[in-house]
């Protein structure tokens, strides 16, 4: 089933959805709803995503350092991406983040290797959630010189022709109608780092109006930049508004508020991610999501956790209502297991729909 073909099918009994959702199937949840998850290959999701007697003797680990603490992480190969989307409708792809898909002089990069093995074992309809390199959307860049590290102007800083050769361009020949959506997520910068509001605007307006037709989505992630200039910008120049559950950004509702109570995007798609808990570091909650295996109460089980969930499905409420395809994209950093945070947001959901209908 395409999302397209998905789009246009009636719902189904709610009995059915719920015993899918059970099995971690969130694929027909409600026809404008996908699921999706930041990332994928866990091994630790083997027997919830991934099939044990396919993917058990697949495993490599590779070792990772976090707050200064080694850990290792357990991972599937690319491949494991066709069991991933019997199950799931979107996947996240956030490597693509680090670098560009292809160099400087136009010389392919290894993440372009990745996105086409991606590509290959991926179905029909099934839809990427890309994040476009840091590279492009960072105002500063890091850079060590003899055991200093520093933070210098980035020369290709929203840069739309570098963006659209080395990223956009390979990513639409690669992915081709498998292309869902593409995150813009410029990284937090400090208030006095920051132009004013229409100076803000004017680089951002600069850097799309010449990029090619895609499904564009900006997640902006200081605070200070959610001017109602800037939101009513985004809304005339209909790209999306990348709704994101994260450390200093307000609260989901907020957010909604902020931007009119709308969805943006002329593609009539929506994204939203649950990045981390708000007002927790990156290393805190990593360190307590690890090993994604399971959820962790100090993530799931909080009050903050609970208005997380709430203010979620109102948002996907909100869509459905709209007659908008919204991807819904989990982190194990949120509450311990992707998996298991989709799960808990599609019941929630069918709550509503054995009231509404839907």
């Amino acid at each position: 089933m395409t999302r397209q073909e998905g789009a246009a099918s009636a719902p189904r009994p709610v009995a059915d959805r719920r015993a899918e959702a059970d099995r971690y199937d969130l694929r027909r949840i409600h026809p404008r709803l996908s699921f999706g998850t930041a990332s994928d290959r866990y091994a630790a999701w083997i027997d919830q995503i991934y099939p044990r007697d396919v993917w058990a003797g697949e495993v490599t680990t590779r070792a990772k350092r976090v707050a200064g603490a080694a850990a290792e992480e357990r991972l599937l190969p690319v491949a494991s991406a066709e069991d991933y989307f019997l199950k799931l409708g979107t996947l996240e792809l956030d490597f693509t983040y680090y670098a560009p898909l292809l160099g400087p002089t136009g010389k392919p990069g290894p993440g372009l290797f990745t996105l086409e093995r991606y590509a290959d074992h991926a179905p029909p309809g099934a839809g990427f959630v890309v994040k476009a390199p840091q590279a492009f959307l960072a105002r500063r860049v890091r850079r060590s010189a003899g055991g200093r590290v520093e933070y210098v102007d980035n020369p290709e800083f929203l840069d739309a022709r570098a963006f659209t050769s080395r990223f956009l361009e390979p990513l639409q020949q690669r992915l081709g109608a498998k292309l869902a959506a593409v995150v813009l997520e410029q990284p937090y910068e400090r208030a006095r780092d920051s132009p004013p509001p229409d100076a803000y605007v004017a680089e951002w307006e600069t850097f799309v109006r010449d990029l090619p037709e895609a499904s564009l989505h900006v997640e902006v992630r200081s605070p200070h930049h959610l001017s109602p200039r800037f939101l009513e910008w985004l809304a005339n120049r209909e790209l999306g508004f990348s709704f994101s559950h994260w450390q200093w950004l307000p609260t989901l509702k907020d957010q909604w508020t902020m931007v009119g109570e709308r969805f943006t995007s002329a593609t009539g798609t929506a994204v939203f991610r649950l990045m981390q808990p708000r007002e927790m570091t990156y290393d805190e909650s990593w360190r307590l999501a690890y090993p994604f295996e399971a959820p962790n109460p100090a993530l799931s089980e909080t009050p903050a956790a609970r208005r997380m969930v709430d203010e979620a499905v109102a948002l996907m409420y909100r869509a459905v209502d709209a007659g908008v395809t919204l991807h819904v994209v989990g982190n194990n950093r949120a509450w311990g297991n992707a998996p298991d945070l989709l799960r808990t947001l599609a019941h929630r959901f069918l709550d509503f729909a054995e009231r509404k209908g839907a």
